[in-house]
């Protein structure tokens, strides 16, 4: 369980991630050695993930985003396993999400141009096992991307 200390300490490190320990310490009231064997124990205990640069990857040039809805055919028992596996190997595919429902998985992919995805899609998507429909949602806008959980 977290204490009021560790959700003071989360709070600054998600607010600004990139500080040094002794600055985090100083905006949470604790010693330099504290804030680090407390941050140690958030890490050891999976509360904290890890640490990770943000890539814009528009700002590289890829324009394109796009969300694949896929159901699978489950008639056979190894088909999520089958394309979960082929789907992680695409490098334009970011994410991978598997859903119950209608909707078995879904990828985020991302293209620099229409041409781009156009042959990601019918070369490395439509080639991946077990695809019994797939629904494209083409990305227009972001209007909320945030990580930062309410602590």
């Amino acid at each position: 369980m977290l204490d009021d200390v560790d959700r003071r300490i989360l709070r600054q490190f998600q607010a600004a991630p990139e500080m040094s320990v002794a600055e985090l310490a100083e905006r949470c009231s604790l010693t330099t050695a504290s804030c680090w064997r407390r941050l140690e124990k958030l890490e050891s205990s999976g509360a904290i993930l890890g640490h990770e640069a943000v890539v814009d990857w528009q700002a590289l040039g890829f324009g394109v985003e796009v969300s694949l809805r896929i159901t699978l055919d489950k008639t056979q028992s190894s088909a999520f396993d089958d394309f979960l596996a082929k789907a992680r190997d695409v490098p334009e595919v970011l994410e991978v999400q598997t859903f119950l429902g209608r909707v078995d998985v879904r990828l985020l992919v991302i293209a620099r141009d229409m041409g781009h995805y156009q042959d990601v899609y019918r070369s490395q998507i439509l080639s991946l096992p077990h695809i019994a429909d797939i629904e494209a949602l083409m990305h227009i806008a972001r209007l909320k991307s945030d990580e930062v959980l309410p602590i």
